[in-house]
């Protein structure tokens, strides 16, 4: 069962997807009304849906006919590095100015007791389905990097998960290490959606099939796909250091990383567009473009 949020006669509606593709509108207004109103009950949110839907005509409208919105407003989103060792080996690549199999402090944190974690975005910051990515204009070597995202309570459990974009620019990372935040944060760098997979609905996940596909002009400029399988580190963990002496906000979204890197001579342009697909959650398409450099201000 995945939850989304669309726009009808424009206020954002919320509703349910069962397998099948057919669509219910629920009564809550948010994803975290559904979670609090189950926890209230001592039920789970699966459960406040089938009671719901059961009784319910569903939507004649199809998936791709509804405008789409963030499956939640994440007050925060926060992303994992180096988690997979084809990340691994990209940000040596970036590190060393294109020396292949080079070593570096990358290594270490691959193997490190200590993940990775920054922040990357807010709520106002994060565009969802359909809606424009930014190309950083001080940046020439940029690429999307699809994840998966845990949705968390301010507990650290684990509500759902979701499609993510943490958008980055390699040169920029690759020239300092102390440069990762510009790397990472700049308007219109992060995306999630389409849609919501509850927790209690995944038996395995790592078992999620993550698939980028590239596309420029509508012709396929770059495919790759990968699982979370790949992961070295487990979700818990993450999850642990993120929540470590750290206050955290219900519906924050954890971004575990990348496992797919374009090669490296590629870099978006301006009307390239983004999917990013997850098995039994959905395609996160997003457009590219570019930013115009501002002019400085002159006397």
């Amino acid at each position: 069962m995945r939850v989304i949020r669309y726009t009808e006669n424009n206020q954002a509606t919320l509703a349910a997807v069962t397998d099948e593709g057919a669509i219910y509108s629920l009564p809550q207004q948010d994803f975290l009304a559904l979670v609090q109103q189950a926890d209230d009950k001592g039920t789970t949110p699966l459960q406040i849906i089938q009671d719901v839907i059961k009784d319910s005509t569903p939507l004649a409208a199809k998936l791709e006919d509804l405008t789409l919105l963030v499956p939640i407003e994440a007050p925060e989103v926060w992303a994992s590095g180096v988690t997979y060792l084809k990340s691994k080996e990209a940000r040596n690549y970036e590190a060393t100015g294109g020396k292949l199999d080079a070593t570096t402090f990358y290594d270490k944190v691959y193997d490190a007791e200590r993940p990775e974690i920054f922040f990357k975005s807010t709520a106002a910051r994060t565009q969802g389905p359909d809606q424009d990515l930014y190309i950083r204009s001080d940046s020439n070597w940029q690429i999307p990097e699809p994840e998966l995202g845990l949705v968390l309570d301010k507990n650290g459990r684990v509500l759902g998960y979701t499609v993510g974009n943490d958008m980055s620019s390699r040169d920029i990372e690759g020239e300092n290490p102390l440069y990762l935040p510009q790397a990472k944060v700049w308007k219109n760098s992060c995306s999630i959606g389409p849609a919501i997979r509850l927790a209690e609905t995944v038996e395995d996940p790592y078992q999620f099939t993550i698939t980028c596909r590239i596309f420029r002009n509508e012709e396929k400029e770059f495919e790759g796909s990968a699982t979370t399988g790949q992961l070295k580190r487990k979700f818990d963990e993450l999850v642990s250091y993120l929540t470590r002496d750290n206050e955290i906000f219900d519906g924050t979204v954890l971004l575990t990383g990348t496992c797919i890197v374009p090669p490296n001579e590629f870099t978006l342009g301006d009307g390239d567009r983004i999917e990013i697909e997850i098995s039994d959650i959905g395609t996160l398409n997003n457009p590219v473009k570019s930013q115009v450099r501002k002019a400085q201000a002159t006397s």
